[in-house]
């Protein structure tokens, strides 16, 4: 091997492009299994941010369902999830052009079953004994009116009304489920301003011979219980994910109508239900549960004998694993490490041999360009702990000169109730690959550490989360892993807001990038979607009534306080949170003198879909570090238009 270069950090050659990412990945999520046929959405950026349903058959061979002209993604909650549902090939699927339903049957071609203007459909089953679906339904045909959700039914031969209102009164539902003989049925439901991570409740009732529900009632939960997947048994026993101990951990119902434990530990086997369809565990027979859980960020699989209640670790390099299905003898779940991307891959039970069906992309990249997650537990505010997963700049044919620190990029993720994952991200590697290092944090608010850590943010976003970001990168820059006068730190959506309060009331970072970040909390409270409508009730406070802490708390208002530059990245078509948030804070920044770019994409909404948009976003703000502090990037970047910034003069050293 030839001796390495010797460059700064920043200026590294990367075969890790941004054409290369965009080009070769796609989304991959919700499987379901249909007899000897396995189902999945792949969300592709070639093509648009398009949502694709795809089927691979009992002979491996792999083809595209839902045709040019269709993408199979709801718009119920915003975000969407529970998007198809299959059975015997007889396939069900939201079209995110119209909102309708539309069914496939035995590979023809799609057809509209609804056909009512301003409805939504998510999350829905198949009642086969009543030939018709059970679905939430999202009802925006009054304007100026909150949008009203409801459990219904459609009619499978032909729905001009919109389908049947089974259950409805409270502010949200979700996750329907049938009982075995097809008699009884669950769901979830909440209201404001619950999420559904702080509070739900399962519901249970029969069915009546003309498909109405009679008689019911709530099995479980409450406003201080989060309730995660209700799943009937074949045995017909109601399991359910309920984080009543401190953790999300999995229980059922006896015959008696009493909840008991079927696995307690100080592990999550929920995780925040932002989509629709999410699936932790699942039923492989009678006797046995497929599952995966998280200790401390990182993700296992397992097995429960229903009998005796005991977990059995199967052994994987998998460390971020979710949307479990289960069948006789095998299961179905997307899966990813550090070493392999977000794959689909399906499980032998009984030998535990895993197989790959999918990877969300295919691009091989050498070893000596993959920098690997070290788990790092550092010491924030009040004694307390926090985590996070830093990854060391990495590059088999450059080192930097003796005595240079490395830039650091500190990243935020989105919720903020979320958590970050060890799968193999070439993002991530994007940056690292290029010299520079990179901190992902699980700040308090997190998920995967138990509800006492995700309570945490309880009336404290905008200062737990940003202490945590600067805790750690301050922890890095001890340890001599990061040059203190080149931190950065970037986010999206929540993880923006996180971003740009740092940046405004915080000192550490040098520079910083927000993604469709929130500005201002206020605008936020009165012009958001349902969904997300009283989530900072609990992040701030009850809005009107906290007015204060919403301004005190948002960097809009303190402008005057931020004294380094931002870049800003935004969809012109984001309903979560509106350009103006970003518009606001550019002509703020340009009017004080500091460097600032903003680039606006027409036609995406929350998150950015587009192939070009997204090669556009991460090479925009690797340019505009580089302008910041003055290294120069290997290759041609396509350059970003800086306000207040000489481009004779950068920023050397913040």
């Amino acid at each position: 091997m030839s001796e390495r270069q010797i460059a700064p950090y920043g200026s590294w050659e990367s075969p890790i492009t941004s054409d290369l990412i965009v080009a070769g990945t796609v989304g991959l999520g919700q499987p379901s299994i249909d007899g000897n046929d396995i189902y999945w959405i792949e969300m592709r950026p070639s093509e648009g941010g398009r949502s694709v349903i795809v089927k691979r058959d009992s002979q491996g061979r792999i083809a595209d369902v839902t045709p040019s002209g269709f993408n199979a993604r709801t718009r119920v909650h915003e975000y969407g999830g529970g998007d198809f549902v299959v059975r015997d090939g007889e396939l069900y699927f939201s079209n995110f052009s119209d909102q309708q339903l539309y069914v496939q049957r035995n590979g023809g071609p799609p057809e509209r079953l609804t056909s009512t203007p301003n409805m939504r459909y998510a999350d829905a089953i198949i009642d086969d004994q009543r030939r018709r679906l059970i679905c939430i339904r999202e009802d925006h045909t009054v304007a100026g009116r909150e949008a009203v959700n409801s459990l219904v039914s459609i009619n499978l031969a032909d729905d001009k009304d919109a389908g049947a209102v089974l259950v409805s009164g409270n502010d949200f539902y979700s996750s329907p489920r049938l009982s075995p003989d097809g008699a009884r049925l669950t769901w979830l439901t909440w209201n404001h301003p619950n999420m559904p991570w702080d509070g739900t409740e399962v519901w249970v009732a029969n069915i009546k011979d003309d498909g109405s529900l009679a008689h019911p009632e709530k099995a479980t939960g409450g406003n201080l219980e989060s309730i995660f997947q209700p799943q009937w048994s074949p045995r017909g026993e109601l399991y359910f994910v309920s984080d009543r101990n401190g953790w999300w951990n999995l229980y059922r119902l006896n015959e008696a109508g009493a909840t008991e434990p079927v696995i307690e530990m100080e592990a999550e086997f929920g995780m925040p239900q932002w989509v629709f369809g999410m699936s932790t565990y699942a039923f492989e027979s009678a006797e046995r549960i497929v599952c995966s859980y998280v200790e401390k960020g990182i993700w296992r699989v397992g097995t429960i004998d229903i009998q005796t209640r005991k977990l059995e670790r199967v052994e994987s390099s998998y460390t971020d694993i979710s949307y479990v299905r289960a069948a006789p003898g095998h299961a179905v779940m997307r899966a990813g490490s550090p070493t392999e991307p977000l794959s689909l891959v399906r499980l032998d039970v009984k030998p535990h041999e895993f197989e790959v069906l999918r990877r969300s992309n295919n691009i091989e990249i050498g070893i000596g360009y993959l920098s690997q997650p070290e788990t790092v537990e550092f010491p924030t505010e009040d004694g307390l702990t926090a985590y996070g997963f830093f990854y060391r700049p990495t590059n088999a044919n450059y080192r930097a000169p003796v005595n240079e620190l490395p830039p650091l990029l500190v990243l935020s993720h989105g919720g903020p109730t979320a958590a970050s994952t060890t799968s193999k991200s070439l993002t991530i590697q994007y940056w690292t690959s290029r010299g520079i290092g990179v901190l992902d944090v699980n700040y308090g608010g997190s998920t995967g550490f138990g509800r006492a850590y995700r309570d945490r943010l309880k009336g404290e976003w905008g200062i737990v989360d940003v202490d945590d970001c600067v805790n750690g990168a301050r922890y890095l820059v001890a340890r001599g892993d990061a040059d203190p006068n080149r931190l950065m730190i970037s986010g999206g959506s929540a993880g923006g807001y996180t971003t740009l309060c740092a940046l405004t009331f915080r000192d550490a970072f040098k520079a910083g990038a927000s993604h469709y970040g929130v500005s201002d909390a206020e605008a936020l409270a009165k012009d958001t979607h349902k969904f997300e409508s009283r989530y900072m009730d609990g992040l701030f406070g009850p809005y009107p009534e906290a007015r204060e802490i919403y301004y005190s708390r948002s960097p809009i208002n303190f402008t005057e306080r931020l004294s380094c530059p931002a870049i800003f990245f935004q969809g012109l078509e984001d309903r979560v949170v509106p350009p103006n948030q970003a518009e606001l804070m550019v002509a703020a920044l340009q009017a004080k003198g500091i460097p600032v770019a903003y680039i606006a994409f027409q036609g995406e909404h929350h998150g950015f879909r587009q192939a070009k948009n997204i090669k556009r976003a991460l090479d925009g703000e690797f340019y505009f570090y580089s302008r910041v502090f003055g290294f120069e990037p290997a290759g041609t970047i396509q350059p970003v238009e800086i306000q207040n910034l000489a481009a004779s003069s950068p920023l050397q050293n913040g």
